[in-house]
């Protein structure tokens, strides 16, 4: 009679219940707690907490925080959430974008409320004179929604060393750093009237003078890093000639300035 070791009645044990009991599966997609495209906790494209495309809470292009354009008066597209080193750059750059304010068009002060607070601030404050205020405050409107710009002061709050300095139009302040905003609008009467590359470098360059003439005569306690200059223009051809008219300003006029042209469709006339 053979005798079997107590060591190999185990072994044989184990090898029939390995039989008759295979390995269970590895999970399937989708299901896993920390991987996967399902509703994993952490990474995927569905209603993860911290990356994706969705509602997550850090990370995408949904509704999280940090998105550009903030919601506002009239809709922002193009260029937007665009200034970074730009802003601490020495060279000049030019970017457009456009907003539509639809059948509805500002009607002040009865739709204040709907201005962020930089913007029913100059509302509310005359401006050196002229039309141009509502201008100037679409143009801080698009800046405050699009690059976080917050207003430091309105155009009769900055004070020069020359009484009869050329002036900027308002200072505004992005990430801490202080900007001035210079306004112009390319309207050209009557509307629908072609935009000419002459009237657009005339434009341009008088706006650009007028920038380092402001921007040399600020009081040093409200001086600039660097000054923007906000185009405000009533038809999206005008983008075009402007952008040509830019190229050819010779390096000095331009200097570092950022031009920021803003195009508006919809009922706009409150503008010019």
């Amino acid at each position: 009679m053979r005798v079997v070791s107590p060591s190999l009645t185990a072994l044989l044990v184990v090898q029939l219940l390995l039989t008759a009991c295979p390995p269970a599966a590895p999970p399937a997609e989708g299901e896993g707690d920390d991987v996967g495209e399902g509703e994993g906790d952490d990474v995927g494209e569905g209603e993860g907490d911290d990356v994706g495309e969705g509602e997550g809470d850090d990370v995408g292009e949904g509704e999280g925080e940090g998105d550009v354009p903030v919601d506002g008066f009239g809709v922002i597209s193009g260029d937007c959430g665009v200034l970074d080193d730009e802003l601490s750059s020495a060279d000049p750059f030019f970017f457009d974008n456009a907003i539509d304010f639809g059948s509805d068009g500002y009607d002040d002060p009865a739709e204040r409320d709907q201005l962020t607070d930089g913007g029913a601030r100059m509302a509310a404050t005359p401006n050196a004179g002229g039309s141009s205020l509502f201008s100037e405050v679409f143009a801080y409107e698009v800046l405050a929604r699009c690059e976080g710009a917050l207003l430091e002061q309105t155009e009769t709050e900055v004070q020069y060393v020359t009484a009869t300095s050329k002036k900027t139009d308002m200072v505004i302040s992005i990430d801490g750093e202080r900007y001035g905003v210079s306004v112009v609008r390319s309207f050209v009467f009557p509307p629908g009237t072609p935009l000419s590359l002459a009237e657009a470098s005339d434009r341009l360059q008088g706006k650009l003078d007028d920038i380092l003439v402001s921007s040399a005569n600020v009081v040093p306690e409200q001086a600039w890093d660097k000054q923007l200059l906000a185009v405000i223009a009533p038809e999206p051809e005008h983008v075009a000639t402007l952008l040509e008219a830019w190229e050819g300003l010779d390096a000095a006029t331009k200097a570092d300035t950022i031009i920021y042209v803003t195009v508006s469709n919809g009922d706009d006339d409150f503008l010019y």
